[in-house]
């Protein structure tokens, strides 16, 4: 196979598998998707499903979220981990979306990224999940089939992300993003991967790992 007959082959696999791509983050509008992502970093996308409700039954926008003290936010998500990082990260990202940007969160990658506890992969989220702009999220799923798939080198998120927009076509990049995380879940997990139940790598991926 050449490389883009591999590329060919993972999109076809994947749009056959997963024709739907729900967003797995519960969400009403950007603003609750912005902080359902910030929450979601080294936890589990079910566990902060369960946190999200409790803290938007609260504050749903960041005028109410600002009324909550650091850590009253901090109380309700500690839960998902991390808790005293994302507590300041929401209240001051809150802060700034209503002195920089009306309340609303920005379509702008540059803006996104100058919030606080909001990196580049949240970001991305953000733009390709809310705003439907082209993005390609790198999350470990990614990164980690990306590389089992023999189209990266796996030195870093950067590099793939990198890769992933040159072999994809643009206009796939938001949808194929979730199909890898669905894929990765269900047939190319991080321990007791099993390469019989990986038809992706059995057909193009590293012999070896």
């Amino acid at each position: 196979m050449t490389k883009q007959e591999k590329v060919q082959f993972v999109i076809d696999t994947l749009e056959n598998l997963y024709p739907e791509t729900p967003i797995p983050l519960d969400h009403s509008d950007p603003y609750t998707l912005l902080i359902s992502v910030l929450l979601s970093a080294q936890s589990t996308d079910a566990r902060v499903n369960t946190i999200t409700p409790l803290l938007f039954e609260k504050a749903n926008n960041p005028y109410d979220m600002i009324k909550l003290s650091v850590e009253e936010i901090k109380k309700i998500i500690r839960p998902v981990g991390l808790s005293p990082m994302k507590s300041k990260g929401i209240y001051g990202l809150s802060h700034i979306l209503i002195d920089k940007h009306n309340g609303k969160v920005p379509a702008n990658m540059e803006y996104l990224e100058e919030l606080p506890a909001v990196g580049h992969k949240t970001a991305s989220v953000v733009m390709s999940q809310a705003f439907n702009i082209p993005a390609f999220p790198v999350d470990t799923h990614i990164h980690r089939l990306m590389y089992r798939w023999n189209l990266t080198n796996g030195k870093n998120v950067v590099q793939t992300e990198k890769d992933a927009k040159r072999l994809f076509p643009k206009e796939l990049w938001n949808k194929l993003h979730l199909q890898i995380i669905f894929y990765g879940r269900e047939y190319s997990q991080a321990r007791g991967w099993k390469i019989e139940n990986d038809i992706i790598q059995a057909t193009i991926g590293r012999k070896k790992l």
